[in-house]
């Protein structure tokens, strides 16, 4: 392995993806959450970079063919833990949740049985527009989970007829607000929405790598 720009930016991506969860240990809510949206942003950046330079460069390398996916399903998968968890377990978001990571554990299962075979089945665009749209709709739904923190600090126990009260009376902050809702619904509304989309790609990108993988899985006679 060369230590190259696009190989140590996929490194960095890979590390980053443990990172998400560690910030949630050692900062306070809901810096927590603003870090780990800013740290998921910058590593999901650099899965455009690194592949990019790697061309531009000429510096593609068997190791970065290996480590993308790897470093991009760990980021995925540890981020999705973390918002499902701090979403009270939304069954709307974890449907979809189970769906990616159902598929990315299947087909990281069939990688490792073809071994070698796995270089034969080329990623096509419509897996990019996965990985795409997962980190999108995790890094809105990292967003809705900081904003509703900051509701909750606002609300302060009180009831929402209580808030608005206390509002009016100068006791308390005003909820932020987009338009006629406040923006943490709007976030995590979009954020459920587009992890939909990517879960539907994700099922059918996962569908056709077992497809073209058929040929490799049958019995020799």
């Amino acid at each position: 392995m060369r230590w190259t720009i696009p190989n140590s930016l996929t490194v960095l991506r890979l590390l980053a993806a443990p990172g998400v969860a560690i910030l949630f240990l050692y900062f306070h809510r809901p810096w927590a959450d603003w870090l780990a949206l800013a740290l998921f942003v910058g590593a999901a950046l650099t899965d455009w970079f690194d592949g990019y330079l790697a061309r531009l460069w000429k510096q593609e390398s068997k190791f970065g063919a290996m480590m993308d996916p790897i470093a991009d399903k760990a980021m995925v998968v540890i981020a999705i833990m973390v918002i499902t968890g701090y979403n009270g377990m939304n069954p709307w978001l974890i449907l979809p949740a189970t769906l990616i990571i159902f598929r990315e554990v299947f087909v990281g299962g069939l990688r490792e049985y073809l071994g070698a075979k796995s270089g034969l089945l080329k990623v096509t665009k419509l897996a990019k527009w996965k990985t795409t749209a997962q980190m999108i709709a995790i890094a809105v739904l990292f967003l809705g989970t900081g904003l509703d923190y900051l509701n909750v600090l606002a609300l302060e126990g009180m009831t929402p007829e209580q808030h608005q009260a206390a509002v009016a009376a100068g006791e308390a902050e005003a909820i932020r607000t987009c338009g006629n809702r406040d923006c943490a619904s709007y976030a995590n509304l979009v954020g459920i929405w587009l992890l939909w989309v990517a879960a539907f790609l994700t099922v059918v990108t996962g569908w056709e790598y077992f497809v073209k993988s058929l040929p490799f899985l049958r019995e020799d006679k």
